[in-house]
């Protein structure tokens, strides 16, 4: 099913796949004329969130895409603890052209792109708002999306997480996200179904695109590293603190979270959302293990599976969890698919509802979970992971507030992690 995107195939070839889904959809179900408008759950920590977007350009490597392109060019959003947001404007999900972009090729199955006006969609951060220094400076957390997928697919968690006092820093991977818009009103799409094109069906070539993938991803968070606190605009200047340095991310992002930290010493502790850890097609898959997977980490992290991915099935989480020294946390989260851990659980539902898709879409793309609980839920258990890994702080068990929350248990387990 195109949700799972558990492995990085699995997103490439949703993208790819994309188009033909939502002309099946559009044929067959009802939908008003009027293009379906969507909005976000509000932040749930005592911050309001300011935001302000930068262009970062590596000129020590061509583009690994588009060779002609002498450097590599990236967009990234960073969002904050603000002081006050009065006469600011709430921030876009996505920019037009970037809008446009998902429309043609996202990863949600059966679902219309054509019929949602993504670009309406508002964020609750505000643009540009004063930051609230008072309370500063403040961890910092980076976020890297699924394959195909923009960084503004992350807002729910990212928004949330700022609210809670985190600076977070979310990274377009240009040519494999949607669409990129830059400030200059340029837009480059995703040459990732043309690539997966040329690779199907040949296993070595696929394999060989997936690690190609996940190479530019880590070396784009390296960069991203070493570039940023350097570049960062007057409006956040100074305000994160770059000792206490987090990663995660969903799907191919989580891939990426936790292969950074394992390259990359700054990068103190990470969480990856249903992301599988090795270059094979499905998560169950055995072999072709990624350096992290097959030799561990000495820091902490964090697995949260959808329904169903734990030890016990996703070999690559077991690897990773064998071979580790650091400190691990498991969790699934009861009745969750996918695509739960990314703003489809926040969107799917209204989009249902508006155009009459059925009962099985929903679940195709989002799982049987309540979405009230499952945005609840996971906000909760990505904010105490961090909160403990990066502040220091101590709190109540989840699984005390949330039993949609199961911690991966002791039978799946192959050493002793807390």
């Amino acid at each position: 099913m195109l949700t799972r995107r558990a492995a990085v195939l699995n997103a490439v070839a949703a993208a790819t796949l994309s188009a033909v889904n939502t002309r099946t959809a559009s044929a067959a179900t009802p939908h008003k004329a009027v293009p379906v408008r969507l909005k976000l759950p509000a932040p749930s920590g005592p911050h309001p969130v300011g935001t302000v977007s930068l262009r970062l350009v590596d000129t020590s490597r061509a583009d690994p895409w588009v060779p002609t392109r002498p450097y590599r060019e990236l967009m990234i959003g960073i969002r904050y603890p603000a002081h006050a947001v009065g006469g600011y404007r709430r921030a876009p999900q996505m920019l037009p052209g970037e809008a446009a972009g998902f429309a043609a090729v996202n990863n949600l199955a059966h679902v219309p792109g054509d019929k949602v006006d993504w670009a309406a969609t508002r964020t609750h951060a505000y643009e540009g708002a004063p930051a609230d220094r008072d309370r500063g400076p403040y961890p910092v957390v980076c976020y890297s999306p699924g394959a195909g997928d923009p960084r503004s697919l992350g807002t729910t968690l990212c928004d949330d997480l700022a609210s809670r006092g985190y600076v977070v820093v979310t990274l377009d991977h240009t040519y494999d996200a949607s669409a990129v818009q830059f400030p200059d009103g340029r837009v480059e799409r995703t040459v990732l179904p043309a690539e997966f094109d040329t690779a199907y069906p040949d296993p070595a070539r696929i394999r060989a695109l997936l690690r190609k993938t996940m190479a530019v991803r880590v070396a784009d968070t390296r960069f991203l590293l070493d570039a940023l606190p350097g570049a960062l605009p007057g409006e956040v200047r100074g305000l994160p603190d770059w000792d206490r340095l987090g990663m995660f991310g969903h799907s191919a992002g989580g891939f990426t979270a936790l292969q950074a930290m394992h390259d990359d010493r700054r990068i103190a502790a990470a969480a990856d959302f249903d992301g599988v850890l090795a270059y094979v097609q499905e998560d169950s898959d055995s072999g072709y293990l990624s350096s992290v997977a097959a030799e561990g980490l000495d820091r902490p992290f964090l697995l949260v599976g959808k329904d169903g991915n734990d030890l016990s099935t996703v070999p690559s989480w077991n690897a990773l969890w064998r071979h580790s020294r650091g400190r691990g946390e498991g969790l699934t989260l009861r009745g969750a698919e996918h695509a739960t851990y990314t703003d489809a659980e926040a969107m799917i539902p209204m989009i249902a509802q508006q155009l009459g898709l059925p009962r099985k879409t929903v679940v195709e793309n989002i799982g049987t979970i309540a979405p009230g609980r499952a945005i609840i839920a996971q906000r909760a258990c990505l904010a105490a992971f961090f909160d403990r890994r990066l502040r220091g702080y101590t709190g109540a068990a989840l699984t005390d507030r949330f039993p949609e929350v199961r911690p991966f248990s002791r039978r799946n387990r192959s050493v002793p992690h807390g």
